[in-house]
C-alpha cells in the first residue's frame, strides 16, 4: 500500500513538473500524459483530482491544463527559503550586458535543472534553447554541467552510474564524454557545452553555491558558435565566475542573517 502511495506521489510530481516546464502555456491532456510518461486515463484521473485541490486549472478559453492557484500560494511560501532570483537578477543582467549573449539563472531540482530567469544580450543572433521553466537532466545543458562538475566526487559518480543520457540526448552524452567535460570544468571553474543540444548553439556555465558550500544554482550564457572561440570563452568564463561568486556571497549572507 505504501508503495502504491509513493507511486501516486511520483506521478503527481511528474504532472506538476511537466506543467511548470510549459511556462504557463495550456497543455492538452494527451500531451501532458506523454510529457509525464503516463497513460492518458491516468493523467486525466490525476488532473481531475489535482483540479479539485486547486493545484491545476483548466484554461477554458484556450483549452488544456495550467498550474492552479494553490501552486502559487505554495510557491510564494517556499520562495522565502529557496528562491534566489532577487539576489541573482542583477548578476544575470550583468552577464548579458558584459558578454552580449543570452544569460540565465537555473536551479538544481533533484537530478534536473530548471531555468528561472532569462536576460537577452545585445548580440542580434541568439540561441533559443533555454526559456523560463525548461528542465534538463544534470550533465546536459551548461547549467547542469556546471552544477554536476562541482558536486562531491562520490555524488557525481553515483549520478553518472544510475543515469543513461544517451537514449534521449545522443552519444555525445555518454558517461565518458560527460566526465571529460566535467573534468575540464573543474579545472577552469566553468563548463563549456559545445553545441550539444542544438547544432551551432554553444553554452557556458558557472555554479552558485548555497550556504553549506554545495552547488545549487548556476549562471549560464548561450549564443552562436562563432561567438565562443577560445579567447571569448576565457572572457565569458571570467564574467560568469565573478557574478556567480557575487551571488554565492549574497546567499551565504542571507543564510547567516536568518540563523542569527
Amino acid at each position: 500500500m505504501a508503495e502504491q502511495g509513493a507511486q501516486v506521489v511520483a506521478r503527481i510530481g511528474a504532472v506538476l513538473r511537466a506543467l511548470s516546464a510549459q511556462s504557463g502555456r495550456p497543455v492538452p491532456t494527451a500531451r501532458l500524459a506523454t510529457l509525464a510518461g503516463l497513460t492518458r486515463p491516468t493523467a486525466h484521473r490525476l488532473l481531475t483530482a489535482l483540479a479539485a485541490e486547486g493545484l491545476v486549472d483548466r484554461d477554458a478559453s484556450r483549452g488544456g491544463w495550467v498550474l492552479g492557484p494553490e501552486t502559487y500560494v505554495l510557491g510564494a511560501v517556499a520562495a522565502d527559503r529557496y528562491d534566489i532570483t532577487a539576489l541573482a537578477a542583477d548578476a544575470v543582467r550583468e552577464v548579458a550586458s558584459a558578454t552580449g549573449e543570452s544569460a540565465f539563472l537555473s536551479a538544481r531540482r533533484g537530478d534536473e535543472t530548471v531555468c528561472l530567469l532569462r536576460q537577452e544580450g545585445s548580440f542580434p543572433l541568439r540561441s533559443h534553447v533555454l526559456y523560463e521553466g525548461i528542465r534538463f537532466p544534470l550533465g546536459v545543458a551548461s547549467a547542469g554541467l556546471a552544477i554536476l562538475a562541482m558536486l562531491p566526487d562520490g555524488e557525481r559518480e553515483a549520478y553518472l552510474a544510475r543515469t543513461d543520457l544517451v537514449p534521449a540526448w545522443g552519444p555525445s552524452h555518454g558517461a565518458a564524454a560527460v566526465r571529460a567535460r566535467l573534468t575540464a570544468g573543474r579545472t577552469a571553474g566553468y563548463v563549456v557545452n559545445p553545441g550539444l543540444l542544438v547544432e551551432g548553439s554553444w553554452g557556458m556555465g558557472a555554479a552558485i553555491f548555497d550556504a553549506a558550500g554545495r552547488p545549487a544554482w548556476a549562471l549560464s550564457a548561450t549564443g552562436v558558435e562563432s561567438r565562443f572561440g577560445p579567447d571569448r570563452q576565457a572572457e565569458i568564463g571570467r564574467v560568469l565566475l565573478e557574478q556567480a561568486h557575487v551571488v554565492t556571497q549574497r546567499v551565504t549572507a542571507r543564510a547567516r542573517r536568518r540563523s542569527g
